[in-house]
């Protein structure tokens, strides 16, 4: 069988990211976590739902989930599965327990992911599970992460929204026929992010946290640089394409 290189980077990151839950899941609670009144079924669904996007794509990496497929039932398993190991073991760390509705949580991560991907192949579904891992991450600590780490919130703000732009540019050149550096690109490029942007800020305030325009005018940044980056990029290329055309 060919392992083709994307296959070979889902590989590479699965079994980063596995070990690294299983350690994160079983030593006590660090204290920054504590004071950041951070829900911990978010943070399990958030798990689960990479969790089960890393271990589907490195089974299946051009398909969607078919029930009629063994991997869908072996990746199902192996959520399941562990999820039950985790808790069980998590009985036995200091400052944690053994808890039903954090099962729950994985549980429902791990069917979210397969029905999202039963009908998003890989780019499309990797876009949906950015968009609600940000949105999850921006709405499941209490405190806000400016008033703990306000470093690390600026760079949560300028690298997610940005890659997030990132994936929706790749999505744009895979299933649409605009091209960069047409206008009409450039804006179709730029609206979903600035949306989602809006949309995730707006269910904040909704919630009744604290409303940051400094979050706001970061995250921006991050989604036009990408955006802008690559519409001058195929300007640039476009031209040198026409001045060889010519000479």
């Amino acid at each position: 069988m060919i392992v083709s290189r994307r296959q070979k980077l889902i590989i590479i990151l699965l079994l980063t990211y596995w070990p690294a839950l299983f350690v994160l899941a079983h030593i006590p609670i660090p204290q920054l976590v504590r004071k950041a009144d951070v829900s911990d079924k978010n943070l399990h669904f958030i798990a689960y739902l990479i969790l089960v996007f890393l271990l589907w794509f490195a089974f299946s990496p051009d398909r969607k989930v078919s029930g009629r497929r063994v991997a869908v039932w072996l990746v199902f398993a192996a959520g399941i599965c562990y999820g039950v190991l985790d808790e069980l073991l998590q009985g036995v760390v200091a400052g944690r327990s053994c808890d039903v509705m954090d099962f729950v949580a994985d549980l429902t991560g791990v069917i979210t992911g397969l029905i999202i991907f039963t009908f998003f192949t890989f780019w499309p579904a990797l876009l949906i599970v950015t968009g609600i891992t940000v949105f999850a991450l921006t709405n499941l600590a209490r405190v806000s992460l400016a008033d703990l780490l306000p470093a690390a919130n600026v760079a949560f703000h300028l690298s997610a929204y940005a890659f997030f732009a990132a994936l929706w540019i790749q999505n744009i050149n895979l299933f649409s026929s605009i091209r960069a550096p047409k206008i009409k690109w450039l804006i179709v490029a730029s609206v979903l992010p600035l949306c989602f942007l809006a949309a995730v800020k707006f269910f904040s305030v909704a919630a009744g946290r604290d409303f940051r325009w400094q979050d706001v005018v970061i995250a921006a940044a991050g989604i036009l640089a990408v955006v802008v980056a690559t519409y001058l990029f195929a300007f640039v290329r476009c031209r040198r394409i026409e001045t060889s055309a010519d000479a």
